[in-house]
């Protein structure tokens, strides 16, 4: 079993293929910098922290809008454009992470992990399958999907505490509590697991399921357990 590493800062300012760049900076509650350069940026609400006065903010509608609207997602986004720069931030404790995506390596995240993407990026969701991980998973119904049609695209994401990444070969497996995984990739498949009530309830804190992921893939794992509310 790999051990999970812990993901390592930015050294400076990273420049995108698609033009303009980014930045990460500060360790507590860290603040991402998008230099737009003519490209978009679309992001969750109530994460914008500032931006330059040429920066205009409207809205971006989102594919699948009525299978979202019965799934009780947002259908809307809010969306950056122009030339000049926008930053974000989440209003806790963790690390800003970006993950850079391919058409043949999306990504799956968990959901109220979301902070922004380029605006190239497609932003869907799957089901969680399965009973018991639909109930007891701890992630809700569904799962937040990025990909891209064609080029490299990039979403960030907003971990708990540290983040760590285990990369896992085909077949390797690691146990996760439920409120610890960020993302993975779609490779990776993900169950519940039921540990036995009288050792998860006298052993282990009350900790009765865990989340299996088997590889091959990668899994983001968070240092501070959030279990978000969901309307489940």
């Amino acid at each position: 079993m790999p051990i999970p590493q812990q993901l390592a800062p930015l050294s400076g300012p990273q420049s995108l293929t698609i033009g303009g760049g980014y930045d990460i900076q500060g360790e507590l509650v860290p603040v991402l910098t998008v230099e737009l350069a003519g490209m978009t940026v679309y992001f969750e609400h109530h994460v914008l922290l500032w931006k330059d006065p040429q920066v205009e903010i409207g809205i971006r509608s989102l594919k699948g809008g009525f299978k979202r609207i019965m799934a009780g997602m947002p259908i809307f986004l809010t969306e950056a454009k122009g030339r000049g720069r926008i930053a974000f931030s989440r209003d806790g404790t963790g690390q800003l992470l970006p993950i850079h995506i391919t058409p043949a390596h999306p990504i799956e995240v968990r959901e109220h992990q979301f902070l922004a993407a380029t605006g190239n990026v497609d932003y869907t969701f799957t089901r969680v399958r399965g009973v018991a991980n639909l109930l007891f998973s701890g992630t809700g119904f569904f799962i937040d999907r990025f990909s891209v049609p064609a080029g490299e695209g990039v979403v960030w994401l907003h971990g708990y505490g540290n983040v760590f990444e285990v990369v896992l070969g085909p077949g390797e497996q690691i146990d996760i509590e439920p409120g610890g995984w960020v993302y993975k990739d779609v490779s990776v498949r993900m169950e519940t697991i039921f540990q036995r009530f009288s050792t998860g309830f006298f052993a282990s804190a009350g900790q009765i399921f865990w989340n299996r992921f088997t590889g091959p893939g990668r899994v983001g794992i968070q240092s501070m357990y959030q279990h978000m509310p969901t309307d489940e």
